[in-house]
């Protein structure tokens, strides 16, 4: 039997962050009451600072605590001035990173925790799992908890560039390549598949495919991306690993991130995207669907345009399997051969 948690809310409206208190007393009954610290980064302090000021109101006491650096340290010391500070609701309020920090923080000092998104990036408003820096320019997966609750505010979401929209979608899409790999880990390492977490992940991705020609800034879209990005994370608690939205198109970004850092700096969803082409036609698969749902939604997937060079894009994946040596994924069987990967790099140049 498998066990696992589920947010006790997700709330998706406008305006919503003008009164959280309130839109969770049926779960929370006094939540206004309990100690509580904000969770979020200078710039963003400064962007939303009149909506920051009223979530602060609604608690009678609740700190601003300002992060400079999304790192496994810089979280471990959070959590030992939550848990100094007897503070009992953590609210993380920001894109991924700031999000990550304060779930792992709150997961590890045992405090409630409320992720309120500023942008719609990728599935860490809803997953298990944090990604935090280590030692140099190199991340790692941590698991903890999900939210206890989950607060999207449609007005806020809309005043985010829409590059994060777009990584958000790309992120989704990615789903396809990884539920591949997961299917082939359980074929040839006898990794278990959950059907119902399978399921889950493959719904988020099915939700987006058949939405190409919504406006990205819509209520009605919005809310579709948030359940997408939201099951994609449950799919994940309910797998106990992140199995159902990662395979062999996330290592090509771990790569990225570790490999080549100073010469590029794309954003998460919009490389998986990127790597969901190289794993599709190595899972022996036509990558025309993925590359049609790139260009419906314009997502900026080419690597030129990400200064993503043939030879980054050789190394990224020739080194892409390395940064989780413990996950079977298609990269085992596939031909890394510089021949092979010219081909794939000269595709997505020509069909992006």
């Amino acid at each position: 039997m498998n066990r696992f948690r589920l947010p006790e809310h997700l709330k998706v409206e406008a305006g919503i962050f003008n009164d959280i208190p309130d839109a969770m007393e049926d779960v929370f009954p006094g939540l206004h009451r309990k100690k509580a610290i904000l969770v979020t980064e200078e710039n963003l302090k400064n962007i939303f600072e009149k909506i920051i000021a009223e979530i602060r109101r609604d608690f009678e006491s609740c700190e601003l605590y300002l992060i400079s650096s999304a790192d496994y340290d810089s979280s471990t010391a959070l959590a030992k001035y939550i848990t100094m500070q007897d503070i009992a609701v953590v609210i993380g309020f920001g894109g991924g990173t700031v999000l990550d920090l304060a779930k792992f923080a709150a997961f590890v000092s045992k405090a409630k925790y409320i992720s309120l998104p500023t942008t719609l990036s990728n599935d860490s408003l809803a997953s298990p799992v944090a990604v935090l820096g280590t030692t140099g320019k190199a991340r790692k997966s941590f698991k903890c908890t999900i939210p206890d609750a989950i607060l999207v505010d449609t007005d806020v979401i809309k005043s985010a560039p829409v590059r994060q929209l777009l990584s958000g979608i790309g992120d989704t899409i990615s789903k396809d390549t990884a539920l591949y790999d997961w299917k082939l880990a359980g074929e040839k390492a006898g990794d278990k598949v959950d059907d119902f977490a399978y399921m889950m992940s493959r719904m988020a991705y099915d939700s987006l495919r058949h939405s190409t020609d919504a406006e990205l800034k819509s209520d009605d879209f919005l809310t579709r991306l948030t359940r997408a990005l939201v099951m994609g994370g449950l799919a994940m608690e309910i797998a106990g690993s992140s199995r159902p939205s990662s395979g062999s198109e996330h290592l090509f970004c771990h790569a990225l991130e570790e490999y080549f850092y100073e010469e590029v700096n794309v954003p998460h969803g919009i490389a998986v995207a990127m790597g969901s082409v190289g794993a599709a036609v190595f899972q022996g698969r036509k990558p025309d669907e993925i590359l049609e749902l790139i260009r419906a939604y314009g997502i900026p997937a080419k690597p030129s345009e990400n200064k993503v060079t043939k030879d980054i894009f050789i190394g990224a994946w020739q080194r892409a399997a390395s940064t989780r040596a413990d996950r079977y994924t298609v990269l085992n069987e596939a031909d890394l051969g510089n021949e092979a990967l010219e081909k794939i790099y000269e595709l997505m140049e020509e069909r992006l």
